[in-house]
């Protein structure tokens, strides 16, 4: 999949493209259902099919004092939308410049710059552009101008309430991951970077792994077994999210994973974390000794899971 930073980068030849339009975070099953139409479009045509995303939450720019976390980085949703089969994502930069384009601008803008355009898929309900100007009618009424088909693709329910981000980063902040995969169609994964961290758990003879999980949502504290996946291969793992209370109150929240018999260098990669199970909360031991114990009993009902 080609990935690129603006329309005017498409070159779509004359087969044109059909464009799907989101946040897309999580690319639940909603999602899928209006990447998938404008995958679906861009085969009737001969076209290139195209996801068009931001490169953040627009509430970030807009609306900073209610910047959701994320269900996954960018990353990931890149990486999920290519496993869909599509051609193209066009990643922009949502910052105060952008978020000040009108609905009907930015419609025209990809038009001029990334057209022919033949369809543009949405989720039935969503808006877009400055102050939110833009949504189905408008593109239906720009449609009848710019000669491209309106995909309006139906809001996806589970248990009688629509899926969205929001129920997904509900149901994953209350532990219920059973909801959040079914809701994303695939089983609910933290994924994050591997960063340095203060090399805690290999003093106590555990060394882990520690995920940069900043502006992601993240489940309860406590400790879990997991399949952590990584370049090389999957590995049962321990995983601890808390604040460390028995070495010290941590300031931010940590994603520490013990991956069982794996040893090497995992700095600068990416972890994919499926939960398995819940194993305890997380709790102030008093003493080291007794939390090395602890860790020990942990990692052997991992392995034993």
């Amino acid at each position: 999949m080609n990935v690129i930073g603006a329309a005017a980068d498409l070159n779509p030849g004359p087969g044109g493209v059909s464009l799907a339009i989101g946040v897309f975070d999580g690319i639940h099953l909603g999602h899928q259902s209006v990447i998938g139409r404008a995958r679906e479009d861009a085969r009737d045509h001969g076209a290139k099919s195209v996801v068009i995303t931001f490169d953040r939450h627009p509430n970030s720019v807009v609306a900073p004092q209610s910047v959701p976390p994320l269900i996954y980085p960018l990353s990931q949703k890149l990486r999920l939308i290519e496993s869909l089969g599509l051609d193209t994502a066009c990643v922009i930069h949502f910052d105060k410049a952008f978020s000040q384009i009108s609905g009907e601008t930015f419609v025209r803008d990809l038009a001029r710059h990334g057209g022919p355009v033949r369809s543009i898929c949405v989720g039935e309900t969503f808006l877009f552009g400055c102050r939110r100007s833009g949504n189905v009618e408008l593109l239906q009424k720009l449609a009848v101008e710019l000669g491209f088909q309106v995909r309006a693709v139906p809001d996806l329910s589970l248990n009688g309430q629509p899926i969205s981000s929001t129920r997904i980063r509900e149901a994953i902040r209350s532990g219920n991951f059973d909801s959040a995969s079914q809701m994303l169609g695939r089983a609910y994964s933290l994924c994050g970077k591997v960063i340095a961290g203060e090399k805690v758990g290999g003093k106590l003879g555990f060394p882990t792994a520690n995920l940069d999980s900043e502006g992601i949502v993240t489940p309860p504290t406590g400790v879990y077994v997991a399949e952590a996946q990584t370049g090389g291969g999957a590995y049962r793992a321990a995983v601890n999210i808390g604040h460390r209370p028995t070495v010290h109150s941590a300031p931010r929240l940590c994603v520490e994973a013990h991956l069982l018999d794996f040893s090497g260098d995992l700095y600068g990669q990416e972890i994919k974390l499926t939960f398995l199970k819940k194993l305890r909360e997380e709790r102030k031991f008093p003493s080291i000794e007794a939390l090395r114990q602890q860790i020990s009993q942990d990692v052997a009902a991992a392995r034993a899971a």
